[in-house]
């Protein structure tokens, strides 16, 4: 809101070449801020704001930056510009640049780094995608578990000021292994000449530098923190990962997952940075295979066509049917993917689920089948129809399929993502138009098998 207020007088500044003062209020401005305001402007005008930010600023203000945007001015920044930017990025950022530059600009891009970083990247690019190792920053502070806590502190004050955080301070042994991690104010409040060793309690959490990134969004949301260290495979204290870092992974993977329980692959980009052809693209193959699933409930329903001949009020209620049906499983499928993402229960835990799911089941289809058959009975009698033994076995017929269709939506939502993950499939592809396609067929067949036995001889010949 603040930044749509501000963009009218930003745009008259430009406009109006008024350097001096662009300069002072983007220097005043979050760099987010600042970020929003260049999404909109041309490459070529973009860059000459770059000029008037200081180096720091200019490389939080590019860290902020889409990719689409940001790729643009790389394309077109001088070399010194380039330099600057990247020289001043932590290291899990140009590793995140890196990953999503076109080849042509790779090189380009290194090649403007100082030899240091450039040495720290390529390290961090030898990780594993996806893995910890990429998301992690080297920036950060570590004391010898054999020093005072005045040594401690006057470290801090000398290197504390190119760490990512300060909050937690991390000890490690002559060997660089990591064995705790201590608070600020456990160093600040304690007496400077005792030793690290004394305010120590060996009780610490690290993630491995080949986990996925996903377990460092689970692990800071379990522990409360907000940072974490990470080992190599020998204990080895390689880096830290910061919460500011793992909520844009845990933007992305809630991104992912919600593309793929619509029924679609999930974008590379964001939705404004992703072309037509690649929109249609990532959705055509599911609804191919949605439409194709479909015909599938069209040749369950040719297979009951004497009984529709028969019975035609029958038909009346099929949608009903299938979507109770549907409805169920989404939900069953939606809330069993989340808890699994949010490791609530464990992919060993399908029994349980299975146990709950059914008892759950059963009872969202009596509640509903109980309701169905009394507002069917009620509205073929508002219709004209007499009050019958005929009328009553029509509208228990409707509510027995609800029982049968209702469990069997909330059995094949429940268990599809389990299915899924055992052969190797991200659970959130069991997506919401996936199972209702399939109950689709299943109700259809519940349904009119039920039609079969209580109508036989009554309205069906």
């Amino acid at each position: 809101m603040f930044v749509n207020l501000l963009k009218p007088e930003f745009d008259e500044l430009i406009a109006a070449k008024d350097w001096v003062a662009l300069k002072e209020i983007l220097n005043e401005l979050p760099a987010v801020d600042v970020a929003e305001l260049l999404e909109d402007l041309d490459p070529e005008v973009a860059v000459v704001i770059f000029r008037l930010l200081k180096k720091a600023k200019a490389a939080d203000v590019f860290s902020n930056l889409s990719s689409g945007k940001g790729v643009e001015l790389l394309e077109i920044f001088s070399r010194q510009q380039l330099s600057d930017v990247m020289n001043n990025l932590e290291p899990d950022e140009q590793v995140a640049l890196m990953e999503e530059l076109p080849g042509h600009l790779t090189k380009r891009v290194l090649s403007s780094m100082e030899e240091e970083n450039q040495k720290q990247v390529r390290k961090l690019l030898g990780y594993p995608e996806e893995s910890v190792g990429r998301l992690m920053t080297t920036n950060f502070v570590r004391v010898k578990s054999e020093w005072t806590i005045e040594k401690s502190l006057e470290h801090l004050r000398e290197y504390g000021r190119k760490a990512e955080t300060l909050n937690v301070i991390y000890v490690v042994d002559e060997n660089e292994k990591l064995i705790d991690d201590l608070r600020l104010n456990q160093l600040i409040l304690s007496d400077p000449y005792s030793g690290i060793s004394d305010i120590m309690d060996h009780s610490f959490e690290a993630l491995s530098v080949f986990d996925d990134q996903e377990e460092a969004v689970r692990m800071l949301s379990k522990y409360d923190r907000v940072a974490l260290p990470v080992v190599d495979s020998d204990g080895i204290l390689v880096g830290i990962v910061t919460v500011d870092d793992v909520i844009d992974v845990a933007e992305e993977e809630t991104t992912e997952d919600m593309h793929l329980m619509a029924g679609m692959n999930a974008l590379d980009d964001s939705y404004s940075q992703t072309s037509i052809f690649n929109m249609v693209k990532k959705r055509i193959g599911w609804l191919v295979i949605l439409f194709m699933g479909q015909m599938l409930t069209v040749t369950a329903m040719a297979n009951y066509e004497d009984a529709l001949a028969a019975a035609a009020i029958l038909s009346f209620f099929i949608p009903m049917i299938i979507s109770s049906g549907g409805n169920s499983g989404s939900q069953a499928a939606t809330l069993i993917i989340r808890a699994v993402s949010t490791d609530d229960i464990k992919m060993s835990e399908w029994k349980k689920v299975l146990f709950r799911e059914s008892v759950s089941g059963l009872l969202l289809g009596s509640l509903i089948g109980a309701m169905g058959s009394v507002v069917i009975a009620n509205w073929m009698y508002l219709r004209g129809e007499p009050f019958t033994a005929e009328l009553i076995l029509q509208a228990l017929t409707v509510g027995s399929s609800l029982v049968g269709v209702v469990l069997f939506g909330n059995l094949s939502g429940s268990m599809l993502p389990f299915i899924m993950a055992k052969l190797g499939f991200d659970p959130a592809v069991t997506s919401a138009p996936f199972v209702a396609t399939l109950v689709d067929v299943t109700g259809i067949i519940i349904y009119f098998s039920i039609a079969s036995l209580l109508l036989s001889g009554v309205v069906i010949n």
